[in-house]
């Protein structure tokens, strides 16, 4: 028997191949998915940008929780806060879409709507909530009259929907 005859046919060399075989698929395995997971750690996510408060935007459209009575989500922006904010946003913005939007990094006043609408909802459905309904609706009408005031109650409001439970 010759020695390439041998290698073939002896079992213990085959074993010892298909070992080998074993141990460096498993090892490249187990470094894919180490780059995966530092992959996934650099670059932000859909899971990873949300916020997870009962009381943020991305709570409330969510549908996790059923709304207030006093605010259906169907209810349009300008019927729930009024004949300013008809002039600012779409007549028929529904308060579910408000709160759902992801065009607020750039455009304040969107940015501005989110929050108030998760404002409102927490001043309705969240007994510990800073501000009352009425307070939530006066001060976005405030603030519509420019960037700088739509800015600072956004940035107020975000915060407090943050921080409620």
């Amino acid at each position: 028997m010759t020695k390439k005859e041998m290698s073939f046919s002896d079992p213990t060399i085959v074993h010892k191949n298909r070992l080998a075989l074993s141990l460096l698929l498993v090892t490249y395995y187990c470094y894919l998915g180490d780059l995966t997971v530092s992959a996934q750690q650099f670059r932000p996510g859909f899971v990873y940008t949300r916020n997870r408060g009962r009381c943020t935007p991305q709570y409330w459209s969510s549908r996790r929780e059923s709304w207030p009575k006093m605010v259906p989500q169907m209810s349009t922006v300008s019927k729930v806060f009024g004949s300013r904010a008809y002039e600012r946003y779409r007549y028929d913005l529904t308060l579910l879409e408000a709160a759902g939007r992801n065009d607020d990094r750039d455009n304040i006043f969107a940015r501005l709507v989110k929050q108030s609408t998760a404002a409102l909802l927490n001043s309705y459905a969240r007994k510990n909530y800073p501000y009352s309904a009425w307070e939530v609706k006066t001060m976005l009408i405030q603030a519509l009259v420019s960037e700088k005031s739509a800015t600072v109650l956004a940035q107020r409001l975000s915060e407090a929907n943050e921080a409620c439970n």
